[in-house]
C-alpha cells in the first residue's frame, strides 16, 4: 500500500506504536519518559506549532518539541503516559505518527563531526583576522626589529592555532600515508605544515617574509569547503539504524497468569504474543487464534490486504487491520524478517559507499604531482644557488601553497551546493554529496509501483453502474471498516453526495469484510468468497443483499503525477525503464502498459528487488531506484543513486539519496539532465584549477611568489571556481 493509504489513521503502520513507555522509567525510582514519534508528514512552521500544541495540552507531558529537518517529535512525559496515547492525540489533529526506539535514535540525535568542524573555522577564522592586521603593518614597510616583532606576535597566535584548527587534515593525511597512498589532504598538510615551519625559521632568523597569515587562510578556506561537504553528507543517516528504530519495542505476551508487556529482548521462540487490530507486528510468527486481514505494503508491496487466519505465518512489520490475532513467535529481535532487511540494507550501504568521487579521483593525479613539482624546486634551487637550503625551502613551499588545491577542493562542494539549490526548487532535495556525480551516470531506472509510480490510493471505477439504493447500503457499511478499499468507497461515496442508508448491526467480520441488516434483509460487504462471487483480474469488493446476487465495485491505484511525463522523459535521455513490484500480476501488468513499460516484474520480494538492482550492477549497468516502501529499502541502498518521495516511509527516505518533495514525478528526467550538466560543471572546475596552476606555478618556481601574491592567485582561482559552479543555476 503506497504513503497516501498509510497516511490513513485506521489502516496505516505508524498506528502500530509500542503499548507502553513505562519500560523506560527506574522501576525504583520513576522518572520522567523521554518518547521519540516520527511525524512523516509535517512540512511547515503551522505543523510544529500544532503538534507541540497538542501534546503540550495532554495530561502527563511535560514537553514536546518537534524538530522539522529530522520530523520528528521528542516528548518528556509521566511514566504513566503511553505512545499510542500520543498518536491517538496526533492522529485526531489529522497527523500521522509512530513511536521510533530511543535508545537506537539517541545513538545519532547529535552532530558531534559537524560542531567540531565549525568550532574549528571559528578560531582559525578569528586567528587569520587578527594575523592579517599585523601582516599590513609589515606589507607596509615595518622592517628590522618592528617587524620581527609583529612576525614574532602573528607565531604566537598563528602556530597553537593551526596545531588545533588543522586536525582534520593532518590526522586524514597521516591515516592515507600509514597505508601508502596519497589523497588531497596530503599536499593541503604538507603546506600548512612547511608554511608554518618556515616562518617561524624566517621570523627566527630575521628574515623579511613570513607565511602564518598564508597557512591561516588555507586552513579557515578549507575547514569551509569540509563543512559544506559534511553538511550534505550528515543528512544521510544510516538506513540500517532507522530500520532498527521502526521495530516495536515492545509486544503483548500471554502468560499462564495473563497478559504482560515486555521488551522484544524478553521475547521468545515459542511465546504467544497478542497483536491487536491497527498494530504493528513485533516478531515473525504462526496465526494460533483470531482471524483479520493483514498489510502487507510495507514488506512486499502488495497493495491489497491479504486474509490473515490460524496457521498462517506473519513477519515483522506488517500491520494487522482488523482482528485480534494470537500468534506462537518463530523468530523475534534480531531474527525477525524487519531486522535481516536492515542486515540487507547495512550491506548494500557498505558497497555504495565505496564510490569514488571525482574530486578523489583527480587528488590520485593531483597530489603526488605537486609533491613532485616542489621536491623539483626545492632541489632546483638548492642546486642553482650553490646550497642555500633556505632559498630552496623557501621557493618549495611557495610552490607547495601557490598550488595547494583549494580551487580543485571547491570544485566539487561549489557545483553540488549550486546544482541542489536549483533541483530543490523544482521538489528534489539533495542528501548525498555525491548524488550528483552519480545521477549523472545512470543508464538504467527501475521503479516500484504501488506508493512511487502510483499514490497507493485506490479509487472506485464503476460507481456510476450501480442503483443508488445499493451504493447508499456499501457507503453504510463500508464507513464501518477500517479496509483500505471500503475506506476509499467511503471517501468517493461522500464526495459523490451520496448519503449512508439506515443500516443496522453492523459489525465487522475481521478477514471477510462487514455486514449488517437493511430492511429486514441481510447486506454484507467484502471478500468474493464471503458472498459467493466469483472473483476476476481486477480488484473489487462485493455487495450481497439478501438472497440477490452479489455485485462488484471495482478499484483501481490512481497514478501519481507526472508518472507518464518521467517516464517518458526518462527513456528520451537513453535510460532503459524497468518496473518491479511485489504487486500482483495483473494490476502490475497494467499499470507497465499504461505507462508503455516493457520489461516489468510482479510479486517480488525485498530481496528479489535488491537482487535485481545488484544484477543489473553486475552487468555494467548504472542503476538509478525510485521507491517508497520499508521493501524497497534494501534495493535503495544498493542502487547506484536513489530517489524516495517525501511521503515514503521514513526508512526510504534515509536510505535514498533524493528525496521527491512533491507528488509530481516529472522532475526525474529533468534531474537527470541538472546532474550531467553539474558533472560537466565539475570538470570545467578542473580545468580551471589545471589552467591556474599551468599560470601560477612557473612564478612560484622562478622565486616571484610573495606570501601576498600566492594568497591573492589562491582567492582569485577560488572565485572563479565558484563564479563558474554558479552557471548550473
Amino acid at each position: 500500500m503506497g504513503a497516501e493509504m498509510q497516511m490513513r489513521p485506521a489502516a496505516c503502520p505508524a498506528c502500530a506504536v509500542a503499548p507502553s513507555a513505562e519500560a523506560l522509567a527506574d522501576a525504583e525510582a520513576p522518572k520522567d519518559a523521554r518518547l521519540f514519534l516520527s511525524l512523516p508528514t509535517i512540512h511547515c512552521a503551522a505543523c510544529i506549532s500544532a503538534v507541540e500544541r497538542a501534546l503540550n495540552g495532554t495530561e502527563g507531558v511535560r514537553n514536546a518539541r518537534v524538530n522539522l529537518t529530522l520530523k520528528r517529535v521528542a516528548v518528556e512525559a509521566e511514566p504513566a503516559v503511553t505512545a499510542d496515547r500520543l498518536v491517538g492525540v496526533l492522529e485526531a489533529i489529522g497527523y500521522e505518527a509512530h513511536e521510533l526506539d530511543p535508545g537506537v535514535i539517541a545513538a545519532t540525535a547529535t552532530d558531534k563531526a559537524g560542531r567540531d568542524i565549525l568550532m574549528r573555522i571559528a578560531v582559525s577564522g578569528f586567528a587569520m583576522m587578527n594575523v592579517m592586521l599585523l601582516s599590513v603593518a609589515v606589507w607596509s614597510g615595518a622592517a628590522d626589529a618592528t617587524r620581527d616583532l609583529f612576525h614574532w606576535v602573528s607565531a604566537m597566535i598563528a602556530l597553537p592555532t593551526i596545531v588545533f584548527a588543522a586536525q582534520p587534515f593532518f590526522r586524514n593525511a597521516f591515516a592515507v600515508l600509514r597505508h601508502g597512498r596519497l589523497n588531497m589532504d596530503v599536499p593541503i598538510s604538507l603546506a600548512i605544515a612547511l608554511a608554518a615551519g618556515m616562518s617561524l625559521y624566517e621570523t627566527a632568523r630575521h628574515g623579511p617574509h613570513a607565511y602564518f597569515d598564508a597557512a591561516l587562510s588555507l586552513t579557515f578556506f578549507l575547514l569551509a569547503g569540509r563543512y559544506l561537504d559534511h553538511r550534505t553528507r550528515a543528512v544521510a543517516r544510516s538506513a540500517a539504524e532507522e530500520l532498527a528504530a521502526l521495530e516495536v519495542p515492545r509486544a503483548q505476551r500471554r502468560t499462564a497468569s495473563g497478559e504482560e508487556t515486555v521488551p522484544i529482548a524478553e521475547i521468545a521462540v515459542g511465546d504467544v504474543v497478542l497483536v491487536r487490530p491497527g498494530a504493528r507486528v513485533p516478531v515473525d510468527g504462526i496465526v494460533a487464534e483470531g482471524q483479520s486481514e493483514i498489510d502487507r505494503s510495507l514488506l512486499t508491496g502488495e497493495s491489497l490486504p491479504a486474509f490473515a487466519g490460524p496457521g498462517m505465518a506473519l513477519s515483522a512489520g506488517e500491520v494487522n487491520l482488523t482482528g485480534p490475532l494470537a500468534m506462537t513467535v518463530t523468530a523475534a529481535g534480531q531474527d525477525s524478517s524487519l531486522h535481516r532487511m536492515a542486515d540487507l540494507v547495512a550491506i548494500a550501504e557498505s558497497s555504495k559507499n565505496r564510490y569514488t568521487s571525482l574530486a578523489d579521483r583527480a587528488a590520485r593525479i593531483y597530489a603526488p604531482g605537486v609533491h613532485l613539482l616542489a621536491l623539483a624546486a626545492f632541489l632546483a634551487w638548492l642546486w642553482i644557488s650553490g646550497g642555500d637550503i633556505r632559498l630552496a625551502l623557501n621557493i618549495a613551499v611557495a610552490v607547495l601553497i601557490i598550488t595547494c588545491p583549494c580551487a580543485l577542493g571547491l570544485a566539487v562542494p561549489a557545483v553540488t551546493t549550486a546544482a541542489s539549490g536549483r533541483l530543490f526548487r523544482r521538489g528534489l532535495l539533495i542528501k548525498d554529496g555525491t548524488a550528483l556525480e552519480r545521477l549523472a551516470e545512470v543508464d538504467a531506472v527501475v521503479f516500484d509501483k504501488t506508493g512511487t509510480l502510483t499514490l497507493g490510493a485506490p479509487e472506485p471505477t464503476n460507481l456510476g453502474d450501480h442503483p443508488r439504493r445499493d451504493l447508499e447500503i456499501a457507503l453504510a457499511l463500508a464507513e464501518g471498516s477500517a479496509h483500505p478499499l471500503a475506506r476509499a468507497l467511503a471517501e468517493a461515496g461522500r464526495k459523490a453526495g451520496l448519503h449512508p442508508a439506515r443500516v443496522s448491526d453492523i459489525r465487522e467480520v475481521p478477514g471477510y469484510g462487514i455486514e449488517g441488516a437493511f430492511g429486514g434483509e441481510r447486506v454484507r460487504f467484502g471478500r468474493a468468497a464471503w458472498v459467493g462471487a466469483q472473483s476476476g483480474a481486477e480488484t473489487a469488493s462485493w455487495l450481497q443483499v439478501g438472497a440477490r446476487a452479489p455485485v462488484g465495485f471495482t478499484f483501481a491505484d490512481r497514478l501519481r503525477p507526472g508518472a507518464e511525463a518521467a517516464v517518458a522523459g526518462l527513456v528520451a535521455l537513453g535510460l532503459s525503464v524497468r518496473l518491479v513490484s511485489g504487486d500482483a500480476p495483473g494490476p502490475v501488468a497494467d499499470l507497465a502498459a499504461r505507462l508503455g513499460i516493457a520489461d516489468w516484474q510482479a510479486e517480488a520480494l525485498p530481496e528479489d528487488k535488491a537482487a535485481t538492482v545488484q544484477a543489473l550492477s553486475r552487468d555494467g549497468r548504472r542503476v538509478l531506484m525510485v521507491g517508497d516502501g520499508l521493501n524497497d529499502t534494501a534495493a535503495l541502498a544498493a542502487a547506484h543513486v536513489s530517489i524516495s518521495p517525501a511521503s515514503a516511509l521514513d526508512a526510504a527516505r534515509v536510505a535514498s539519496d533524493i528525496v521527491l518533495l512533491g507528488k509530481d514525478l516529472s522532475t526525474l528526467s529533468g534531474a537527470v539532465t541538472t546532474a550531467r550538466k553539474a558533472t560537466r560543471r565539475i570538470r570545467e572546475n578542473f580545468a580551471i584549477s589545471a589552467l591556474y596552476n599551468l599560470i601560477a606555478v612557473p612564478i612560484a618556481l622562478v622565486g616571484l611568489a610573495t606570501p601576498l601574491a600566492a594568497a591573492l592567485a589562491m582567492s582569485a582561482s577560488s572565485i572563479t571556481v565558484s563564479l563558474n559552479a554558479l552557471r548550473v543555476r
